[in-house]
């Protein structure tokens, strides 16, 4: 994307061509706000040039990967953007990883380059990153600071073959790499391109109605498709201000909502339900919403009519998505009522197909269970280094099989009544048992584990660990958890452990886990 093509009026087919899009149209108008720093969209497209012409500066190669593993903030949009204008390739970490899970993923997706925040929720990212010893990681970089500033000083004198870069960034090359753990337990690399993360942002804004001049909160985290793809990106093709917050405090939150005159406000239900059950909140706080959009948790009908009526948001949406498709398949209507927000995902968003097939493979008709199957711009590329599992998800005609169970009705609303396999979802992060199982294996006084989701007033779902122990040891509850935390993202750690004498199986070995016992909490 070259300043000729936009003054040709060529839509952009990449995400730093977002970014220059976004400064010529609107150059002063604030891309980010992020505590006292404001970045008009302008010194955007300025910072990202200055990171890219730093990448180049480090050595990176056209096509290699750089792992980011930080909170949301303006630093990782700039980073972001830097290494991707310098034809690097995201591999976003999630914050809540602990050391042997980045050090895998850093490993398996051949990252050249690392870069981490200096700390965030008491732990340290680029300290951690420092310490992984995996061949090809040459530089690991960390964000903020001394270090960061002395990366970017670097980079002078390598502003052109940045901007060449960048001019020859093709739509048709990798963006990113996400890793989304599968239920074998082994994280698979789902690979996209710029061209459908850009026009699947576009799309997104399209069914959200956010627009120009929206101000735009992201609680998601921009390690997921959610604040990335559907948060921060849809933010620079349609000229929206990013506000990102790492971490949810809902005095902060409404404090930040009322000072900014923030109009966009995806949240958990969680959230909503704090402001719901406060007496003493003012509604006037939160006045300028406009829009918000709850998530895959199942809420009351009545939440959604309070969201309306009670806090004053007039559009109350909520959609279904899933990495191998950018995060985006289907969304709710402003105009649909609270039932339909509630019991549905809404509709298949433009340019996307829905396909529901059972058990033999056959077309199911409207209200008829099955599997469900998508096609269209916005299926991965493939998996990374896993010709296998990719055949296995797409098949000949471009159909991706998410492995969910949905029902399509009359009017093309999906609801999605079984997730993939035994997957859960703990405030609002995929849990996959048969990884957690893998992990809890390790310790020295487990035999053998059986995982599952239980339910949970405030998370939703929860981990619950049926354990039978090595023979001769007596594990501990609090020892077994205390050790998991170290080992494991939080969301992941067993909130209920029980101790049993054997797992329930059927004649092949399988554990039934409908016939687990009841396990106290």
């Amino acid at each position: 994307m070259t300043q000729d093509n936009l003054a040709q009026g060529i839509e952009p087919m990449t995400i730093p061509g977002l970014a220059l899009a976004a400064a010529r149209r609107w150059p002063d108008d604030e891309a980010i706000v992020d505590g006292p720093v404001r970045i008009s969209f302008a010194e955007l497209a300025k910072l990202m040039r200055e990171v890219a012409a730093a990448f180049v500066a480090a050595g990176l190669r056209e096509g290699e990967r750089v792992a980011l593993w930080a909170e949301n903030s303006a630093d990782w949009i700039a980073a972001c953007l830097g290494l991707q204008a310098a034809g690097g390739v995201l591999v976003p970490l999630n914050t809540r990883y602990r050391q042997g899970e980045a050090a895998d993923i850093v490993a398996r997706s051949g990252a050249a380059f690392a870069v981490g925040s200096p700390e965030f929720l008491g732990y340290r990212y680029a300290d951690t990153l420092r310490q992984i010893e995996t061949p090809g990681l040459r530089r690991v970089i960390e964000l903020g600071g001394e270090d960061w500033a002395a990366f970017l000083a670097a980079g002078k004198g390598h502003e052109a073959e940045a901007d060449r870069r960048l001019a020859d960034l093709p739509g048709s090359g990798l963006c990113d790499i996400m890793f989304t753990s599968g239920t074998t337990g082994a994280p698979k690399g789902v690979m996209a391109s710029h061209e459908q993360t850009v026009r699947t942002a576009r799309l997104w804004a399209n069914a959200t109605t956010i627009t120009h001049g929206d101000r735009f909160l992201i609680l998601w985290p921009f390690f997921h498709c959610s604040g990335y793809k559907a948060g921060w990106v849809v933010n620079l093709a349609i000229g929206a201000t990013t506000l990102p917050m790492a971490q949810l405090d809902v005095g902060d939150l409404t404090d930040l909502v009322e000072r900014e005159a923030v109009t966009f406000l995806p949240g958990p239900p969680t959230l909503f339900q704090t402001l719901l059950a406060d007496p003493a909140f003012d509604r006037k706080t939160i006045a300028s919403l406009r829009v918000s959009i709850t998530g895959a948790a199942s809420v009351p009908p009545q939440m959604i009519a309070d969201m309306r009526e009670k806090l004053g948001i007039p559009t109350v949406l909520t959609g279904y998505g899933l990495t191998e498709a950018c995060g985006t398949v289907t969304m709710t209507a402003p105009s649909d009522p609270p039932e339909i927000v509630v019991r549905s995902c809404g509709k298949a968003i433009e340019g996307v197909e829905l396909r529901l097939l059972d058990a033999s493979g056959a077309t199911v008709g409207p209200g008829e269970p099955g599997r469900v199957l998508v096609r269209g711009y916005n299926v991965m590329q493939g998996y990374l280094d896993d010709p296998e599992a990719t055949a296995e998800a797409i098949d000949r005609e471009g159909w991706l099989d998410t492995g969910d169970i949905g029902v399509i009705d009359a009017n093309g609303y999906l609801t999605i009544t079984d997730r993939s396999k035994d997957m859960f979802i703990t405030g609002g992060f995929n849990c996959y048992p048969a990884e957690i199982e893998a992990m809890l294996l390790d310790h020295p006084q487990i035999g053998a584990v059986a995982v599952k989701g239980i339910p949970d007033e405030r998370m939703g779902e929860v981990c619950a660990a049926w354990i039978v122990p090595v023979a001769g040891t007596s594990p501990d509850k609090a020892d077994i958890t205390s050790w998991a935390r170290e080992q494991m993202a939080n969301f992941k750690v067993p909130r209920a452990i029980a101790f049993v004498d054997d797992l329930p199986r059927n004649a092949t070995g399988k554990v039934q886990k409908f016939l687990l016992p009841e396990i106290a909490r």
